[in-house]
């Protein structure tokens, strides 16, 4: 414990300390989105020969005022570490490049420990082991001028298919929602797994986009990852394939722009049924084997407007995002959430406000066997019968291009959609430097 409050002050001295820089260097950093500027000269001279690096921090803290069984204040970070290289500027492969990224996460989560009993986490940061990651490690090829796209090498899904800021620090409204729901075979940032990715644009604002991914149990598994998550292995035990297919459309609504996306999605990796055992009977009495289903499937939705103001700059912006997975194997079977962002309040170019409602169903042959293996046994089960609500509102602060700090409150109902669990009132501050 006592290494674990220095680490935290540890990290909140470089915040500090980045506040300072950003003050003392606000004349002259003036709209550059790194904080340490372009390194006299020497950033701009790499990237025009084909080396761009890429340096982030990202940290949440986050205080229950109301929920779970205790009042905690817990802090986690994200270290994000990376280099591009561009293969045509370097030795004049055109449309060539390779990246790679690494992220480190520490710290604890407010939603674990003040026992909240959330299905979505009030701190997204969080998770898939607090270790260091290898998410980013990948070649990628363009033709036709950018019109058709390929990768290829480790990536997380949500990198390419069902992407989606993360301004939110409630994981409800944040990152690609699939991960949110079916996170033991879609496997969101910071994980990477061995995939192969192809985009074509078949207009000036339409595509299609279909990949590959890799299923492995041990992607997952926290213990692995902590000893070997840094690394481009390619481990054992891996039970089938990721198969997503994303169309889309970039319109621009009166010189606004837009983006909609509709995907769906099939895993050949085999998944456990909720409710029946193999003989077709109810597990809850029989206590036998899961039902194996062959496959596993979903589908998603996630549409992005501005509606005013200029484009990519002050205005509000609208989302709207749904996605239902399978109910006999997914246990949260279904998600929705929407919201709006106002960019540049008060002349802030770099500010923000933003606001979000949203809802995660657990399955019904879930309840079912919940239910039903209450009215046989003496210890009884939570029963996830109702949707867990969530909503957040926040103000993005940015004294410089290159940081942002967002206070933020969440409110969740039902936590779990468990009945007569408390509802849990939190605040946070969501803080990010480009260095």
């Amino acid at each position: 414990m006592r290494g674990y409050r220095h680490h935290n002050h540890s990290m909140l001295a470089t915040i500090v300390a980045a506040f300072c820089v950003a003050s003392s260097a606000r004349v002259h950093a003036g709209n550059n989105e790194h904080l340490f500027g372009d390194w006299n000269g020497e950033r701009t001279r790499l990237s025009d020969k084909g080396i761009d690096f890429n340096l982030g921090y990202d940290s949440q803290v986050a205080h229950n005022f109301r929920g779970g069984t205790r009042s905690v204040t817990r802090y986690t970070d994200q270290w994000t570490a990376g280099v591009t290289f561009d293969f045509d500027k370097l030795w004049g492969w055109h449309g060539a490049s390779f990246k790679w990224l690494m992220t480190q996460r520490d710290g604890r989560n407010t939603g674990n420990d003040a026992y909240i009993g959330s299905n979505q986490s009030v701190q997204d940061l969080y998770g898939r082991g607090q270790t260091l990651h290898l998410t980013v490690f990948a070649f990628e090829k363009k033709w036709r001028d950018g019109a058709v796209e390929w990768r290829i090498g480790r990536l997380p899904v949500g990198r390419d298919v069902a992407g989606f800021s993360c301004n939110f620090q409630n994981l409800t409204f944040c990152g690609s929602q699939p991960g949110n729901i079916v996170g033991d075979y879609w496997v969101n940032w910071p994980t990477s797994q061995w995939a192969t990715v192809l985009k074509v644009k078949t207009s000036d604002t339409t595509y299609v986009e279909a990949g590959a991914y890799q299923v492995n149990p041990k992607y997952i598994d926290n213990e692995y990852a902590r000893a070997n998550g840094w690394k481009p292995d390619f481990p054992s035990g891996t039970t089938g394939a990721l198969i997503p297919v994303e169309f889309g459309w970039t319109p621009k609504l009166h010189g606004l722009p837009g983006i909609y996306k509709l995907g769906a999605w099939h895993s050949s990796s085999p998944g456990d049924d909720l409710f029946s055992d193999q003989a077709g009977q109810p597990l809850a009495v029989s206590g036998g084997t899961p039902l194996q289903h062959a496959s596993r499937h979903g589908a998603y939705i996630d549409f992005k407007q501005q509606v005013t103001g200029e484009a990519k700059g002050r205005g509000l912006t609208l989302f709207l995002r749904a996605v239902r997975a399978d109910a006999a194997t997914s246990s949260t079977d279904r998600q929705i959430s929407a919201g709006v962002e106002y960019q540049a309040p008060f002349g802030r170019s770099h500010d923000a406000i933003g606001f979000g409602v949203g809802a995660t169903h657990s399955s019904d042959r879930l309840v079912q066997y919940q239910r039903l293996y209450n009215q046989t046994h003496a210890d009884q089960l939570a029963v996830q019968g109702h949707d867990e609500r969530a909503a957040e509102v926040f103000y993005s602060w940015s004294p410089v291009a290159s940081i942002k700090v967002r206070p933020n409150l969440q409110y969740v109902h039902d936590p779990g959609g468990v009945d007569g669990r408390r509802d849990a009132l939190v605040a946070g501050i969501y803080s990010s430097v480009k260095f």
